[in-house]
């Protein structure tokens, strides 16, 4: 009996090893359920499917991103009482993407103002993303984005958009530096499911994004005219010592010197001829972000005055680019080289 036994118990090992043994297989042909969704199922064949990897949604720079461009939208729209919480959940209908891409672009597109049902939503998001590919491709923009992949939240396809909406009008943002994601792509070959891994970077280093701006008279000077460039800054040094004399104030270094911001504010308040109210700003910021807060409020200075707001970001004045500071400077040197 006990052989008998033993035997029966022999013969059940085997047969569970050979069904894990197989369960194992199958599942190392298919992909976990875990990653699979519904429409998945129903993949054409030889089409392909990615989202996002789970894990990299809780990815602290992502997340970062993300409210940056949350920030930015909202700060961009504010006028026309537009608010975003969720980039998946507000932007995928086309309606949030719009009014961004007309507020920056100038540009007013005819398309319905409201769009309910799917195909509308989706001829809406074909204008918008036609007119923003129509801008994007000549400055050498690979397109990771299409009108389904941001109808379906595509997380992924909707911030590369931003990136490169921001990027393309030098949002004045700072966007936080090598942002990668891990996508799953899902294929179907020959009826079965098949899925990969892939790294997805969203954003490099601040000066190689800085590098996609279009390049303008600055680059120029600075890369082929340096002996001019002396003249330029000693003229726009002339410029706002000709100002903040006034106040017993002196400049010799223009990226230094206004790299915090307060004699930016104060050069404004002696332009359009004003007290700025010393609780407006920091008069002797210590903080990176005491800084930026001087510069950005510099700037909207600038547009009470009706100067169009500066190109360059309170950042980089702040990080002492040069460049930046000078576009800055020439902006009020044209706008008030006349006056006293």
């Amino acid at each position: 009996m006990a052989g008998l036994l033993c035997g029966t118990k022999r013969k059940k090992q085997v047969s569970d090893l050979q069904e894990e043994g197989k369960n194992a297989i199958i599942a190392s042909l298919q992909p976990s359920s875990a990653e699979l969704l519904p429409e998945d199922m129903l993949l054409e064949e030889n089409a392909e499917r990615t989202m996002l990897d789970p894990t990299s949604r809780d990815n602290p720079k992502f997340k970062e991103l993300q409210r940056v461009l949350i920030d930015w939208i909202n700060n961009e729209l504010e006028e026309e009482r537009i608010i975003v919480k969720d980039l998946e959940e507000d932007l995928y209908d086309g309606q949030v993407l719009q009014k961004l891409f007309e507020k920056l672009s100038g540009r007013k597109l005819n398309v319905a103002e409201v769009t309910q049902s799917e195909i509308g939503q989706k001829q809406k998001l074909q204008t918008v993303l036609e007119a923003v590919n129509e801008m994007l491709r000549p400055q050498g923009w690979s397109v990771e984005w299409g009108v389904d992949s941001i109808h379906s939240k595509s997380l992924v396809a909707i911030v590369y958009l931003l990136v490169a909406l921001a990027m393309h009008f030098q949002a004045p943002i700072r966007l936080p530096e090598h942002v990668s994601v891990q996508v799953v792509v899902v294929r179907k070959r020959e009826g079965m499911l098949q899925t990969s891994h892939v790294s997805k970077e969203l954003t490099t280093t601040t000066e190689m994004m800085i590098g996609r701006f279009e390049r303008d008279a600055f680059d120029t000077l600075l890369d082929h005219a340096p002996d001019k460039l002396n003249v330029v800054k000693t003229s726009l040094i002339t410029f706002v010592n000709k100002h903040l004399n006034k106040l017993n104030l002196e400049v010799t270094e223009l990226e230094s010197q206004f790299a915090d911001g307060v004699y930016l504010v104060l050069l404004m308040g002696l332009l359009e001829d004003y007290f700025v109210p010393l609780y407006n700003f920091y008069l002797t910021p210590e903080s990176f972000e005491q800084k930026v807060h001087n510069v950005a409020f510099a700037f909207e200075l600038m547009q009470d005055g009706g100067i169009k707001k500066p190109k360059a970001r309170p950042e980089d004045v702040v990080n002492l680019n040069l460049k930046s500071t000078l576009r800055v400077l020439y902006n009020l040197f044209t706008n008030y080289k006349n006056s006293e």
